[in-house]
């Protein structure tokens, strides 16, 4: 059910045709970093001034580490671009990094977007992921969009097989300052679903760097997890844009 479901809304996302304007500042897709310890996590915002430029941002983690995200535009016209991303999440002073991604993202001038994202996590193997995001309103003050996922999980350890995670979510934000997201994701193999709750509070902002405060609750459902509660989440996030 949880996979036609986000077939759908995939399906209904790209009948919309899909792209992001040039300075629209939201996710390029929805979520390509499914971890399998953690829930949902958000990819953070990449401005896009100029469609022939490469542009994107750096950002710190709450344990030390950093994420470097980049998007180059190929392609496109004043509504429609298709352009090349990649990033590499939880960088370490050492030049160690937790992952790292590639992949091409389909963006509309009205808030619509489609990725295709391939990602590699040392120790563990590499994910295939298609995600697209819906928005739903958009406003001077408003904007709220709806997500999913679906991910192909390929282990390097030949005991364990193949598997599958769906998710999805939505998110809202007022006067991009203050924001709200819920999420869920489904590991069937695992017979785990992942939810989680954020808030998102915009400290400060200027064209080429922001400061932001976040903080939740996620939470795992599993025969394998007895009695798991809501585990609180908080984070401080400096990100330079480039």
């Amino acid at each position: 059910m949880i996979s036609k479901i986000i077939l759908i809304t995939v399906l209904a996302i790209g009948a919309n045709c899909l792209y992001l304007p040039y300075e629209y500042s939201r996710p390029i897709g929805y979520v390509t970093d499914f971890d399998l310890e953690q829930p949902i996590e958000s990819v953070h915002p990449i401005l896009i001034r100029d469609r022939r430029q490469v542009h994107g941002v750096a950002n710190t983690n709450p344990d030390g580490t950093a994420n470097i995200m980049a998007k180059l535009p190929l392609a496109g016209n004043d509504k429609n671009i298709l352009s090349a991303i990649g990033s590499v999440q939880g960088v370490k002073p050492g030049g160690s990094f937790g992952a790292a991604s590639g992949g091409l993202a389909l963006d509309n001038v009205n808030g619509h977007g489609l990725s295709l994202t391939g990602k590699h996590i040392p120790d563990f193997g590499n994910q295939l992921t298609a995600a697209g995001k819906m928005n739903l309103l958009h406003t001077d003050k408003h904007d709220f969009n709806a997500n999913a996922f679906a991910t192909r999980n390929l282990p390097s350890n030949p005991a364990i097989p193949n598997f599958n995670t769906y998710g999805g979510g939505v998110d809202y934000t007022f006067n991009q300052k203050v924001g709200a997201s819920l999420g869920m994701a489904h590991t069937p193999l695992l017979q785990k679903t992942d939810y989680s709750a954020m808030g998102n509070l915009n400290l400060f902002r200027n064209p080429t760097s922001s400061l932001d405060f976040s903080a939740g609750a996620a939470k795992s459902v599993s025969p394998f997890i007895p009695n798991r509660s809501w585990q609180p989440t908080l984070g401080l996030s400096f990100s330079k844009y480039f």
